[in-house]
């Protein structure tokens, strides 16, 4: 076995399963299924070439590999909650949520909407275009215009999302561009070339030059309607027009937290 081949949070939740004889009661403590807890274990067991556990109905009993690498990870365990981000100070269940520009604006122009579950929950919004992957945890809930294929993947279908163009009542009749690879960035491309006030990398600064009355910025019509400086100057294009997906693992979606989350997140989104 080699130092890659380790996959150094199966020790840490080694210590979880170790610690409470089981994984129901390793799931409360580690934030974890126990469907994932016992996978996990397998694949630990798998690398380190031994079993490390007795399985049976009242639990995991520790094996004699099982009580040698406790009593190692025990005296090591201060340096593994660093390596795998655990926080001593702040025991809050993380949960990941990844979304494209406009969508991680709204939700934190909305933010009160979830003042209660701050308290219980540390919640780090990820503003990405990319599509990160939920099977491999990079993030746990996902909100993506495509809907998942991936069988391991639950998804929710939320509002669907327009584009128009918007300005302020004294701006120039001239476009901002976006060089962004996205729909709306490549239809900026298409039709508006270099026909522009000016260029910017990040979507977000569109909206912050349309509120400078400085151009015409292409704008998701739940941002731009509800900026009190803008107001719509053509009809909404169709083509730029998507279905929006709540995503997240079917393993996590039982997870007190994670089941909160979506509550709230669905019935902001709508």
């Amino acid at each position: 076995m080699s130092e890659m081949d380790l996959n150094w949070s199966d020790l840490q939740l080694f210590l979880y399963v170790a610690k409470e004889g089981g994984l129901s009661a390793a799931a409360k403590s580690s934030q974890r299924s126990p469907a994932t807890l016992g996978r996990r274990m397998h694949a630990l067991e798998k690398t380190l070439g031994k079993e490390l556990f007795f399985r049976h109905d009242r639990g995991y009993e520790l094996l004699a590999a099982g009580e040698k690498l406790l009593k190692e990870l025990t005296a090591l365990e201060s340096q593994i909650t660093t390596i795998t981000g655990v926080c001593s100070q702040d025991n809050r269940p993380l949960v990941k949520i990844s979304a494209g520009t406009w969508t991680t604006l709204f939700l934190i122009q909305n933010i009160n909407q979830f003042s209660a579950t701050l308290d219980k929950t540390l919640i780090r919004f990820i503003s990405t275009e990319k599509i990160l992957n939920i099977s491999h945890r990079e993030v746990v809930i996902g909100i993506r215009n495509i809907r998942p294929t991936d069988e391991s993947l639950v998804c929710r279908k939320l509002k669907r999302v327009e584009f128009a163009p918007y300005s302020t009542k004294n701006s120039p009749e001239i476009w901002i561009k976006v060089l962004s690879d996205t729909p709306s960035g490549r239809w900026l491309d298409r039709f508006v070339g270099y026909n522009s006030i000016c260029e910017v990398s990040e979507p977000r600064n569109s909206l912050d030059l349309a509120l400078q009355n400085k151009g015409i910025a292409l704008l998701p019509t739940f941002i731009g309607d509800a900026q009190r400086q803008l107001h719509r100057i053509g009809n909404i294009i169709d083509e730029l027009g998507h279905d929006q997906w709540l995503v997240t693992h079917h393993e996590d979606r039982y997870l007190p937290e994670v089941k909160t989350l979506i509550s709230t997140l669905g019935e902001a989104l709508r």
